[in-house]
């Protein structure tokens, strides 16, 4: 990993696919930092966004509250960043600079990139198409 990136905000992918196979939150941790060395872990309020859309998505009851009790342990351990000014005028600015040139970048993903982006940390993904589109985006996946 490049020394320079200071951890990774999770997308929602990553987190969803760990939720399905079974892995608790702490051990997502353990190999989040073993894959890629003892870095700090946020989420977007993006990410946590898109996992209560989950929640509400679920097929049945159970799958719900397996959902709900998942996301609500990863939020009690991981930072959240906050969406501030900043965060806006860069979404906006990649998103302008990016349609310029004839790229539509979905806004949920830009989001997610620059709560990365602000911290200088990379975004941990299973949806590497739509992050490698993002200008100065390191993309890690687990």
């Amino acid at each position: 990993m490049d020394p320079a990136i200071l951890g990774v905000v999770l997308d929602s992918s990553t987190v969803i696919t760990a939720e399905r196979r079974k892995l608790p939150v702490a051990e997502l941790i353990a190999a989040i930092q073993a894959a890629h060395g003892e870095i700090e872990i946020s989420l977007s309020p993006v990410t946590l966004a898109e996992l209560v859309h989950g929640i509400y998505r679920a097929r049945n009851p159970e799958a719900a509250e397996r959902r709900r009790a998942y996301v609500e342990e990863l939020a009690a351990l991981v930072p959240i960043h906050p969406v501030a000014r900043e965060t806006a005028f860069l979404v906006g600015q990649i998103q302008g600079e990016e349609a310029a040139k004839g790229n539509v970048l979905p806004l949920n993903d830009l989001l997610i990139a620059a709560a990365a982006l602000e911290q200088g940390y990379a975004v941990l993904t299973e949806n590497q198409r739509h992050f490698q589109k993002i200008p100065g985006l390191t993309v890690l996946s687990l």
